[in-house]
C-alpha cells in the first residue's frame, strides 16, 4: 500500500511541475546561468530539479558553455574548474483513514459497525542536482591546452536530448 501511494504522489509531482528541468535561464524549475569573470572567461551554474539527473544537469552546464562561447563568437572553451554536487530534500505526504460502516435498524433500534483503516504518510526523498563550470573561452584551438569544439558540443548535446 505504501508503494502504490508512493507512486501516486510521484505522479501529481510529476504533473504539477513537469518533468526534469528543461534546457532554459533559471527559473521555477531550475535552469542555468551564467557570470562574465573577463571577457573570455564564464562561470556557469546549473540547478536541477528533482526529477533531473546528475548527468542531465551536467550536461546542460556543458551545453549552455557551448552555446555562450557560440554567442559571444568564439569556437572552442576550455573547462578550467568543475564543480559537482547538490541539495537534499523530502516530500512529505500526509497518511489518509477511510471509515466504513454499516448499519441495520430493528423497529425503534439501530445496530452498527464500523471498521476504520489508516494508511500512514509516506516521505519521498528528493535530490536537486547542481553543476557548475568555469570556461575560457578561445577563438582559435589552443595549442598546448584541452579546449572542446563548442559547435560539435552544441550539436551533440541538443540531438541527445532533442532541443532545437
Amino acid at each position: 500500500m505504501k508503494t502504490s501511494l508512493a507512486s501516486v504522489a510521484l505522479f501529481c509531482l510529476a504533473l504539477l511541475f513537469g518533468c526534469a528541468t528543461p534546457y532554459a535561464g533559471n527559473g521555477l524549475l531550475g535552469g542555468y546561468s551564467d557570470t562574465a569573470l573577463a571577457p573570455d572567461v564564464y562561470r556557469i551554474s546549473f540547478q536541477g530539479n528533482g526529477f533531473t539527473s546528475p548527468e542531465r544537469a551536467q550536461d546542460f552546464a556543458i551545453l549552455h558553455a557551448a552555446d555562450l562561447t557560440l554567442s559571444h563568437g568564439y569556437h572552442y572553451f576550455g573547462i578550467i574548474n568543475q564543480t559537482e554536487g547538490g541539495s537534499s530534500g523530502a516530500i512529505n505526504m500526509p497518511g489518509q483513514s477511510y471509515t466504513y460502516a454499516n448499519a441495520q435498524a430493528y423497529g425503534n433500534t439501530v445496530y452498527g459497525t464500523a471498521t476504520t483503516t489508516y494508511i500512514p504518510g509516506a516521505t519521498i526523498p528528493v535530490f536537486y542536482p547542481r553543476s557548475g563550470l568555469m570556461i575560457r573561452c578561445f577563438g582559435a584551438r589552443p595549442e598546448g591546452a584541452f579546449a572542446l569544439d563548442a559547435a560539435f558540443v552544441s550539436r551533440s548535446l541538443r540531438e541527445k536530448y532533442h532541443i532545437k
